[in-house]
């Protein structure tokens, strides 16, 4: 298991907090312009739709796929960096949003969760069929999770869409995670913020599906835990809250992995605690472990104040291309 020095935080931003909000709030994603995408709007097997943000047009380029985090879009700061990463390379860049995640509620009786890998299973096939070229994908955080749960379903025959993958900020013990941002600081900082946007969003799920779950129940939630309970379970065919986060885990099914995979975790990372990481009796031969000491939740600034994001992308997709 390699440790990943080089993700050392800068002297001047200390802690697992100041590594995740800084860098998402006020480090430089990229140099010179920011990307500028190109949007299609994909129609999906139970009639709804996904919106995919491409970047570049070589059929025949390395595709890297980039799966959000929770509440997450082509404008989170890890993704334009991404996007500034595989420009540099010459690569070709695309970002499908997950459902209502886009900027525009989506339309079925359903949202997207942690452990959704025939989303990304039916995504990275498409992508497969429209893509000449390799295609390697990446998640960050909650998409990372989903990223691991499909190559753990699809195992070998992963092969068959991506030659690698990797999964930053995973969380991968879902329990776990819960717990870490469901009290204290986390439950004042993170979980509030994103409450503010997915209990609205919600709300308008119900106003399209009127009966779908308890609007008051949703309203009176206070966590993850309690807003998973009341709706991100019941929609996605999970009984309850711990149904979900057992089943939708990655962290129990990783040896299942049948093709090239880096998990990166900081040690410091407010959503995840270190004692919930996987150690290297606990993952198969085709998966690499990258725990470095500090650098936060999605965060890993390095330079000068007030810092950049890019040597996450650099690093990882120097990863990716060893592996095609």
């Amino acid at each position: 298991m390699a440790s990943a020095p080089d993700f050392a935080a800068p002297r001047w931003l200390p802690g697992g907090h100041a590594q995740t909000i800084w860098p998402a709030l006020f480090s430089r994603r990229y140099d010179g312009k920011a990307p500028t995408f190109r949007r299609e709007r994909w129609t999906t097997p139970d009639h709804d739709f996904v919106d995919v943000d491409w970047l570049g047009d070589d059929a025949d380029a390395t595709l890297l796929v980039l799966f959000h985090g929770l509440e997450g879009s082509s404008s989170s700061h890890y993704a334009q960096a991404f996007a500034a990463e595989t420009q540099r390379r010459g690569w070709r860049f695309a970002i499908p949003h997950f459902r209502g995640c886009s900027g525009e509620i989506n339309l079925a009786p359903r949202a997207y969760h942690s452990g959704d890998w025939e989303e990304v299973g039916w995504l990275l096939g498409r992508f497969r069929a429209l893509h000449r070229g390799p295609i390697v994908a990446a998640g960050v955080s909650l998409g990372g999770n989903a990223l691991l749960r499909y190559a753990e379903e699809a195992g070998t025959s992963a092969a068959n869409n991506v030659r690698a993958l990797a999964a930053v900020s995973a969380p991968l013990d879902l329990d776990a995670g819960a717990n870490a941002i469901g009290r204290g600081f986390g439950r004042q900082v993170y979980t509030r913020m994103f409450l503010r946007s997915m209990k609205p969003k919600a709300l308008v799920k119900l106003a399209q599906h009127p009966g779908l779950f308890d609007g008051a129940r949703l309203r009176r939630a206070h966590d993850l835990r309690e807003f998973d309970d009341v709706f991100t379970a019941p929609l996605h065919g999970f009984r309850d809250a711990a149904d979900y986060y057992a089943r939708g885990s990655a962290k129990p099914r990783l040896a299942q992995i049948g093709v090239p995979a880096l998990v990166l975790n900081a040690k410091n990372d407010p959503f995840l605690p270190a004692a919930a990481l996987p150690g290297a009796a606990e993952v198969g031969r085709h998966v690499t472990l990258w725990q470095p000491v500090q650098g936060g939740h999605v965060g890993f600034a390095a330079g000068r104040w007030p810092g950049h994001v890019q040597d996450l992308p650099a690093r990882v997709a120097g990863w990716l291309a060893a592996h095609l």
